[in-house]
């Protein structure tokens, strides 16, 4: 059985079909099939099934998979353990603010110095980080959070991150020095997508205050929800980092948001039983934590 054919396996899973994952892989689609049909034949059983547009796993598909994950995993390990520590890769998951506003000076800094190892940054939700790394196919994961603890995962702190109301130079709260969820009652909101972990902590602070809520729109890219707000489409709560440039510029204003939960963290995460290169040590060497305040207080995660 090829090693390959694993590795189509997984694609096929995470792309959830076979065009996509040929896409993603190089390979012709009837190359992706072959592979399928063979390591089904292999292990006597049917590992995808149709649902809608879409592969999904069977049972036995869901059973080999851990293994099939362990599989490529070793055979990465292998081969930068094997063919010398100044090259392999670096596979990377983190949320977007991350990637777009703080990992780019140090992703060039390390290229400068490791020039042959391949780096793959991919946008995520911290859910699906969180699980990708414990799995083994992302080495390394970048979050936003509020500092926590995550089981069987290195969490290292790297700066705290303010979060602050987003808001027109000519909006009503340009003279406010900070805001509290009350302020925010009535107000047309424009959201992050589901599974912002700051979102969610906007929102339920306004359910718990019984604010009303009034979404405006919700967004999945930054750069939209930026424009959309100098339009005068609504406010957001954004990461600072986001606006620096447009708060420089006068485009944008941008106010503290006071919250008892608004304690977030750009966060560095690692399986902590994970085979470190020196390649990959010398990216994480690039990280100083930074201490947390203590009144900002941990949480337990599974």
């Amino acid at each position: 059985m090829e090693f390959t054919y694993m590795k189509t396996f997984l694609e096929v899973e995470k792309q959830g079909s076979y065009t996509n994952a040929a896409s993603t892989l190089g390979y012709a689609q009837s190359s992706v099939t072959a592979h399928i049909q063979k390591l089904e034949a292999a292990y006597g059983i049917v590992l995808f099934e149709r649902f809608g547009r879409n592969m999904r796993l069977t049972s036995a598909g869901r059973l080999l998979l851990p293994y099939a994950q362990d599989i490529v995993r070793l055979h990465k390990e292998s081969l930068e353990k094997v063919a010398g520590q100044t090259n392999g890769s670096i596979s990377i998951g983190t949320v977007e603010s991350v990637a777009a506003f703080y990992l780019p000076a140090f992703l060039q800094a390390f290229r400068n110095n490791w020039p042959h190892v391949s780096i793959s940054v991919e946008p995520l939700q911290e859910k699906q980080i969180l699980a990708a790394i414990k799995n083994g196919t992302l080495d390394i994961g970048f979050i936003l959070d509020p500092p926590g603890v995550h089981e069987g995962l290195q969490c290292v702190q790297l700066r705290r991150e303010p979060l602050m109301i987003v808001t027109r130079p000519d909006h009503r709260f340009k003279d406010k020095q900070e805001l509290t969820v009350f302020d925010l009652d009535n107000e047309p909101l424009i959201l992050t997508e589901e599974g912002c972990t700051y979102r969610a902590m906007l929102l339920q602070g306004m359910a718990e205050a019984n604010v009303r809520c009034v979404i405006s729109y919700e967004l999945g890219s930054l750069h939209a929800m930026k424009q959309s707000i100098q339009q005068g489409s609504g406010v957001a709560l954004l990461p600072q980092m986001v606006v620096e440039e447009e708060l420089q510029q006068h485009r944008l204003i941008a106010t503290p948001y006071v919250h008892p939960m608004n304690h977030f963290y750009i966060q560095m995460v690692y399986a902590k039983n994970k085979w470190v290169s020196d390649a990959l040590r010398a990216f994480l060497d690039m990280f100083p934590p930074e201490p947390i305040d203590q009144t900002d207080g941990m949480y337990q995660k599974e």
